[in-house]
Protein backbone atom coordinates (compact mmCIF):
# COMPACT_ATOMS: atom_id res chain seq x y z
CA UNK A 1 0.00 0.00 0.00
CA UNK A 2 1.51 3.31 -0.82
CA UNK A 3 2.21 5.77 1.95
CA UNK A 4 -0.73 8.28 0.34
CA UNK A 5 -3.25 5.52 0.32
CA UNK A 6 -2.62 4.53 4.10
CA UNK A 7 -2.74 8.09 4.95
CA UNK A 8 -6.33 8.63 3.40
CA UNK A 9 -7.34 5.70 5.24
CA UNK A 10 -6.03 7.29 8.75
CA UNK A 11 -8.06 10.62 7.56
CA UNK A 12 -11.26 8.16 6.78
CA UNK A 13 -10.80 5.95 9.97
CA UNK A 14 -10.63 9.42 11.95
CA UNK A 15 -13.55 11.29 10.56
CA UNK A 16 -15.74 8.00 11.08
CA UNK A 17 -14.80 8.06 14.54
CA UNK A 18 -15.26 11.47 14.96
CA UNK A 19 -18.98 11.03 13.44
CA UNK A 20 -19.19 7.67 15.77
CA UNK A 21 -18.86 10.39 18.70
CA UNK A 22 -20.67 12.92 17.83
CA UNK A 23 -23.54 9.59 17.64
CA UNK A 24 -22.67 8.72 21.27
CA UNK A 25 -22.30 11.95 22.20
CA UNK A 26 -26.03 13.04 22.95
CA UNK A 27 -26.15 10.25 25.72
CA UNK A 28 -24.03 11.88 28.06
CA UNK A 29 -25.14 15.65 27.96
CA UNK A 30 -27.77 15.18 30.52
CA UNK A 31 -25.36 13.59 32.83
CA UNK A 32 -22.35 16.19 32.71
CA UNK A 33 -24.88 19.11 32.91
CA UNK A 34 -26.75 17.66 35.89
CA UNK A 35 -23.11 17.33 37.28
CA UNK A 36 -22.94 21.08 38.90
CA UNK A 37 -18.84 21.28 38.59
CA UNK A 38 -16.82 23.42 37.28
CA UNK A 39 -14.38 22.37 34.25
CA UNK A 40 -11.14 22.27 36.35
CA UNK A 41 -13.31 20.23 38.88
CA UNK A 42 -14.89 17.98 35.83
CA UNK A 43 -11.27 17.73 34.62
CA UNK A 44 -9.57 16.57 38.48
CA UNK A 45 -13.08 13.78 38.78
CA UNK A 46 -12.27 12.04 35.78
CA UNK A 47 -8.66 11.77 35.95
CA UNK A 48 -9.17 10.39 39.18
CA UNK A 49 -11.68 8.08 37.66
CA UNK A 50 -9.51 7.17 35.01
CA UNK A 51 -6.00 7.19 36.52
CA UNK A 52 -7.20 6.23 39.77
CA UNK A 53 -4.95 7.24 43.06
CA UNK A 54 -2.96 10.36 42.12
CA UNK A 55 -0.46 12.59 44.56
CA UNK A 56 -1.75 16.58 44.10
CA UNK A 57 1.73 17.05 41.52
CA UNK A 58 0.10 14.81 38.85
CA UNK A 59 -3.48 16.57 39.43
CA UNK A 60 -1.79 19.77 38.72
CA UNK A 61 0.63 18.76 36.06
CA UNK A 62 -1.90 16.98 34.63
CA UNK A 63 -4.35 19.79 34.91
CA UNK A 64 -1.64 22.26 33.69
CA UNK A 65 -1.66 24.57 36.48
CA UNK A 66 0.52 25.36 39.70
CA UNK A 67 0.10 23.17 42.92
CA UNK A 68 -1.56 26.11 45.08
CA UNK A 69 -4.63 25.63 41.82
CA UNK A 70 -4.77 22.27 41.85
CA UNK A 71 -5.15 22.47 45.81
CA UNK A 72 -7.82 24.30 45.48
CA UNK A 73 -9.75 23.03 43.58
CA UNK A 74 -9.13 19.25 45.10
CA UNK A 75 -10.35 21.55 48.36
CA UNK A 76 -13.62 22.09 47.00
CA UNK A 77 -13.85 18.84 46.00
CA UNK A 78 -13.03 16.88 48.88
CA UNK A 79 -15.58 19.43 51.02
CA UNK A 80 -18.55 18.27 48.35
CA UNK A 81 -17.91 14.42 49.36
CA UNK A 82 -16.39 13.97 46.19
CA UNK A 83 -12.72 13.40 46.34
CA UNK A 84 -10.87 11.86 49.40
CA UNK A 85 -7.19 13.09 50.40
CA UNK A 86 -4.89 10.36 52.42
CA UNK A 87 -1.32 11.03 53.60
CA UNK A 88 0.37 7.52 52.45
CA UNK A 89 1.49 5.64 55.55
CA UNK A 90 4.90 5.46 54.75
CA UNK A 91 5.50 9.07 54.13
CA UNK A 92 3.06 11.69 55.35
CA UNK A 93 4.49 14.47 53.28
CA UNK A 94 2.87 12.68 50.13
CA UNK A 95 -0.95 13.00 49.64
CA UNK A 96 -3.07 10.91 46.86
CA UNK A 97 -6.63 11.95 46.02
CA UNK A 98 -8.71 9.90 44.44
CA UNK A 99 -12.72 9.70 44.16
CA UNK A 100 -15.15 9.04 46.89
CA UNK A 101 -17.85 6.43 46.83
CA UNK A 102 -19.82 9.80 45.69
CA UNK A 103 -17.63 10.44 43.36
CA UNK A 104 -17.29 7.10 41.78
CA UNK A 105 -20.92 6.84 41.50
CA UNK A 106 -20.62 10.37 40.36
CA UNK A 107 -18.93 9.63 37.07
CA UNK A 108 -19.99 5.91 36.94
CA UNK A 109 -23.37 6.92 35.98
CA UNK A 110 -22.34 9.22 32.99
CA UNK A 111 -20.11 6.63 32.14
CA UNK A 112 -23.05 3.81 32.18
CA UNK A 113 -24.85 5.87 30.00
CA UNK A 114 -22.35 6.68 27.51
CA UNK A 115 -21.44 2.71 27.82
CA UNK A 116 -25.42 1.77 27.50
CA UNK A 117 -25.66 3.69 24.13
CA UNK A 118 -22.69 1.93 22.73
CA UNK A 119 -24.15 -1.21 23.88
CA UNK A 120 -27.11 -0.11 21.76
CA UNK A 121 -25.25 0.51 18.26
CA UNK A 122 -23.16 -2.89 18.93
CA UNK A 123 -26.32 -5.16 19.34
CA UNK A 124 -27.69 -3.48 16.12
CA UNK A 125 -24.73 -4.89 14.47
CA UNK A 126 -24.22 -8.32 12.68
CA UNK A 127 -21.92 -10.96 14.38
CA UNK A 128 -19.49 -10.93 11.46
CA UNK A 129 -18.77 -6.93 11.45
CA UNK A 130 -19.08 -6.95 15.26
CA UNK A 131 -16.24 -9.03 14.87
CA UNK A 132 -14.46 -6.99 12.99
CA UNK A 133 -14.96 -4.21 15.45
CA UNK A 134 -13.65 -6.41 18.21
CA UNK A 135 -10.51 -7.52 15.95
CA UNK A 136 -9.84 -3.54 15.02
CA UNK A 137 -10.34 -2.43 19.09
CA UNK A 138 -7.77 -5.25 20.25
CA UNK A 139 -5.58 -3.81 17.72
CA UNK A 140 -5.48 -0.71 18.41
CA UNK A 141 -5.52 -1.55 22.64
CA UNK A 142 -2.10 -3.15 21.80
CA UNK A 143 -1.09 -0.33 20.14
CA UNK A 144 -1.54 1.60 22.52
CA UNK A 145 0.05 -0.80 25.04
CA UNK A 146 3.17 -0.82 23.09
CA UNK A 147 3.19 2.61 22.25
CA UNK A 148 3.02 3.45 26.48
CA UNK A 149 5.59 1.18 26.80
CA UNK A 150 8.05 3.33 24.53
CA UNK A 151 7.41 6.33 26.54
CA UNK A 152 9.41 7.70 29.70
CA UNK A 153 8.07 7.12 32.91
CA UNK A 154 5.85 10.01 33.98
CA UNK A 155 7.59 12.39 36.51
CA UNK A 156 5.93 12.89 40.22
Amino acid sequence: MVDSQRQELVEHALQLGDNLFRGLLPAMPRELLLLDLTMPQLKVVLLLFLSGSSRMSVVASSLGVSLATATGIVDRLVERGIVLREAQSGDRRVVLCHLSEKGQKLIGEMWQSARQRAKELLEAIDASKLMLITETLEALLQTEMVTKEDLPPAAD
